[in-house]
């Protein structure tokens, strides 16, 4: 019975948080799968389809934040960042989708709307 009641525990703490981002090409699939109340997450998925070829990606990732004053405490939530190789993605909190190249070259850049 204590394993049980260990195990329900378990499950309740973690807070499984969707949001979906459509943007004129994409439609973006945001899933954090973290403990209610953390700050940050470095278990986010993103589920992103191009509209008109129908071709998906999954990247994992984690959420972005500012630092606060002391260069290591996460203050202000930014969006969320996952890697693909040497591209970034990154999902604002405005809604803007963009991918950066490495060496900051902008590869895709596109305001989308929250449903």
């Amino acid at each position: 019975m204590k394993k049980l009641f260990a195990l329900l525990l378990l499950i309740t703490s973690v807070s499984v948080l969707a949001e979906e981002l459509e943007t004129p090409s994409y439609n973006v699939t945001i899933q954090s799968n973290c403990a209610e109340g953390e700050v940050s997450c470095d278990d986010v998925s993103y589920t992103g389809i191009n509209k008109k070829s129908g071709k998906s990606i999954i990247l994992k990732g984690s959420t972005w934040h500012t630092l606060c004053a002391d260069g290591v405490t996460p203050c202000r939530f930014l969006g969320y960042k996952f890697k693909n190789g040497d591209v970034i993605y990154t999902v604002s909190e405005e809604g803007i989708l963009e991918v950066v190249k490495k060496g900051n070259k902008v590869l895709f850049s596109e305001q989308g709307n929250w449903r």
